[in-house]
């Protein structure tokens, strides 16, 4: 898969098929609609293709209230290149481009990569104030050469699947509904930093991941997890929250005790944590004794819905 940051590095020798959009967590509606997508180019000897923005579109024209991410730029290029992608175009989206009609930009991407089939949902809209909606879009793919594909949304329960309505679930939460949506466990990715050493002085010693201030976590609690490090993937129990049982305020973290593992020095590398099921609230204890008690009790209790998830799905 090539991946180009600017429309004019493109050199192509054959049309395209795109989509464009924010594609943010890469989702079952989103594979859904690009699994098609790559079908039809390799039917019609064509390249597929998709353009999305970074930073989105919504932190640059609502700063104030900018979306948090499903997935990071890296993240997103990694999952949609397994879906057999030929290109991905990741361009800077700022007030310049903010102010791009919606004409200048088609006749862009039609001059750069070719665009033959412009596959969008039937909300789509981009250029400025969104003027280039289907029927302007179809308006101007007569006039460049290209025609428009509107596809149905992917819907589960009778709603549609969208990352807003992920972002909710995590929000509350609710990572196996979220899982259902994504098509995989949500996840967190960080390098794992120095933290207090609290877990370690209580004997359950716990990586602590550095984690992008604009990705969006689940709500704070205490979940099980997978924790992945390179191509090992082990069991874990993982807090989201601020501790407070010792008096943190305000400080979010992600930390994660791994289970069954006994090489402590791992400071720096990068770890990826997969939130499986959440078990409780984050509560805060008075007592050391009794905040241990129920660390156990929450290892107890991860071990038997990891091994449970293990027989379900035949994951290792």
């Amino acid at each position: 898969m090539e991946i180009i940051d600017d429309l004019s590095s493109a050199k192509l020798d054959s049309d395209t098929i795109l989509t464009i959009g924010a594609f943010d967590g890469v989702h079952r509606g989103h594979q859904h609609l690009i699994q098609q997508l790559v079908e039809a180019a390799r039917q019609t000897k064509r390249l597929a293709g998709l353009i999305t923005f970074y930073p989105h579109p919504d932190a640059v024209l609502s700063p104030h209230d900018p979306t948090r991410y499903l997935s990071t730029p890296g993240e997103k290029a990694a999952l949609l290149e397994k879906l057999g992608l030929d290109i991905l175009a990741i361009l800077p989206f700022d007030q310049n481009m903010a102010q791009t009609s919606a004409q200048d930009f088609m006749a862009q991407v039609r001059r750069h990569l070719h665009i033959a089939e412009l596959w969008v949902g039937a909300d789509f809209a981009l250029g400025r104030g969104r003027e280039g909606d289907v029927e302007a879009l179809r308006d101007m793919g007569r006039e460049l050469g290209f025609t428009v594909r509107v596809i149905e949304p992917l819907t589960r329960q009778g709603q549609i699947i969208s990352s807003t309505r992920i972002r909710s679930l995590l929000l509350k939460g609710n990572v196996r509904q979220a899982t259902r949506l994504l098509g995989r466990y949500p996840s967190l990715a960080g390098e794992v930093v120095q933290g207090s050493q609290r877990g370690h002085s209580l004997g359950f010693p716990t990586a602590n991941l550095e984690v992008r201030k604009e990705r969006v976590g689940p709500a704070d609690g205490i979940y099980a997890v997978y924790a992945r490090l390179e191509k090992e993937r082990h069991l874990g129990v993982a807090n989201v929250g601020v501790r407070p049982s010792f008096e943190i305020a305000g400080e979010r973290i992600v930390e994660v005790h791994i289970l069954d593992f006994f090489e402590e020095d791992i400071y720096g590398c990068d770890l990826v944590v997969e939130f499986v099921e959440r078990l409780r609230d984050e509560v805060r204890f008075t007592d050391v004794e009794e905040l241990k008690a129920q660390i156990e009790r929450d290892i107890v209790q991860a071990r038997r819905i990891l091994d449970e998830e293990k027989r379900r799905t035949g994951s290792e």
